[in-house]
C-alpha cells in the first residue's frame, strides 16, 4: 500500500519521502473511512469480496481480522444510520479556514448556536488549488464538523456569514454507521 501511495503521489510532480509518507498515512487512513465507511470494511468475514468495493482493497482483510474477531466485552455498539429512532441522519463536513484564531472563533459559534455537536480544529494543513486564473498555495487549518443532515443549509449560512473567504469550503459526508452512543449526542447536542 505504501509503494501505491508513493507512486500516486510522485506521479504530481513530487517525490514523497519515507517519513514524509510515514506522516500522511494516518490523515489518509482517516479519509479512507470516513469516505468509505467503516461498516463497509468490515461486513461479514464470509462475504465475498466485491470489485470496486472498499472490501477490495489490499488492508481489508487487515481491518476484518482486527474488527470481527472481538469478543462481545470489548466490542463497540454500532448501528447503521437508518436503524435507529434514538438517532437522526448525521454528517460530517469540512471548512478550511487561513489561521487558528478564526479557526477558533468559527468553531466555537458552531457550537455555540447548536448547529453541530463537536468541532475538530485540525491545524498545519496546506491547500494547492487554483484561484482567478493563479495556482495558489496557502497554509490552512481544517475544521471537521459533527452534525444532522437537517442543519448543512443552517451551517453553511453561518459559516458564509463568519467567515473571510469570498468562497469558503463547506463539504459534506454521510455518517453511515459508528457508536450509538456518540450518534445520540449529535442527536442531542444539535438544535432540531
Amino acid at each position: 500500500m505504501a509503494s501505491m501511495l508513493c507512486c500516486t503521489a510522485s506521479s504530481s510532480g513530487s517525490i514523497v519521502s519515507a517519513s514524509g509518507l510515514r506522516r500522511r498515512l494516518p490523515l489518509v487512513g482517516a479519509f479512507c473511512v470516513l469516505s468509505f465507511g467503516l461498516s463497509n470494511l468490515c461486513l461479514s468475514y464470509n462475504s465475498p469480496l466485491k470489485t470496486g468495493c472498499a472490501q477490495s482493497l489490499p488492508f481489508a482483510n487487515l481491518l476484518r481480522s482486527k474488527f470481527v474477531g472481538q469478543s462481545p466485552a470489548k466490542s463497540v455498539h454500532t448501528i447503521r444510520m437508518e436503524g435507529s429512532s434514538n438517532t437522526v441522519p448525521s454528517i460530517v463536513v469540512y471548512v478550511t479556514v487561513p489561521n487558528k484564531e478564526l479557526g477558533k472563533k468559527l468553531a466555537e459559534s458552531i457550537v455555540r448556536e447548536k448547529l453541530a455537536a463537536c468541532v475538530n480544529r485540525v491545524p498545519g494543513i496546506e491547500s494547492v488549488y487554483e484561484w482567478k486564473g493563479e495556482i495558489q498555495t496557502d497554509n490552512e487549518e481544517l475544521l471537521i464538523i459533527k452534525t444532522r443532515q437537517s442543519l448543512l443549509e443552517a451551517l453553511t449560512e453561518h459559516v458564509k456569514a463568519n467567515h473571510e473567504y469570498d468562497v469558503p469550503e463547506v463539504i459534506a459526508l454521510p455518517i453511515t454507521g459508528g457508536s450509538l452512543q456518540y450518534l445520540e449526542w449529535i442527536k442531542n447536542s444539535t438544535r432540531d
